[in-house]
């Protein structure tokens, strides 16, 4: 009944690479598609089955802690992917469009830490606030904490170096797949 946090950032970091190797050597529906997965570098990491997980531990879906426990999980996998996509960057440079992006996607990246660390104000540049993680829900302490320090070393890091990665996850609708 527990999720194992440095597992789950181990394979999200190693994730984010292999899915920045393959920005090469994919094939493309046409050159505009192409030239902007070039341009942006966009990543579509994403997880699988997050309500099995809740119900082997016996949390409802849609109660508080199964809500939060979702939410930290999501921070903790796009967090950690953008980190290790500033990691990247540092190496390799950022996104060809990072610099026309910067401020944005700084103020974003703040945005996503600020609801990750549990703040109800202090968000920049939007009309409605998010929804910040319920850290109080969370019984596994190490995955609350988890979930703000990803996003804390995102940002820190993107400051230095910038992204390799203008979008790093996704995750899609029901029953598109």
């Amino acid at each position: 009944k527990t999720f194992d946090v440095a597992a789950f950032e181990h394979g999200v970091r190693l994730w984010t690479i292999v899915l920045e190797i393959s920005v090469m050597m994919a094939q493309f529906p046409s050159k505009e598609i192409a030239q902007l997965s070039y341009d942006y570098r966009t990543l579509g990491l994403g997880f699988a089955n997050i309500g099995g997980l809740l119900m082997s531990a016996g949390i409802a879906y849609d109660s508080r802690e199964g809500r939060a426990i979702a939410g930290a999980i999501s921070a903790v996998m796009t967090g950690t992917s953008y980190a290790t996509s500033a990691e990247m960057a540092g190496e390799l440079g950022p996104f060809p469009e990072y610099i026309a992006n910067r401020e944005a996607m700084l103020r974003v990246v703040r945005n996503h830490a600020r609801a990750a660390r549990g703040e109800t104000s202090g968000y920049e540049q939007l009309a409605i606030a998010p929804v910040a993680l319920d850290i109080a829900a969370i019984a596994q302490k190490d995955l609350a904490v988890a979930a703000s320090r990803a996003w804390d070393d995102a940002l820190a890091m993107g400051k230095d170096f910038g992204f390799r990665n203008a979008q790093a996850t996704v995750i899609a609708p029901t029953g598109t797949i």
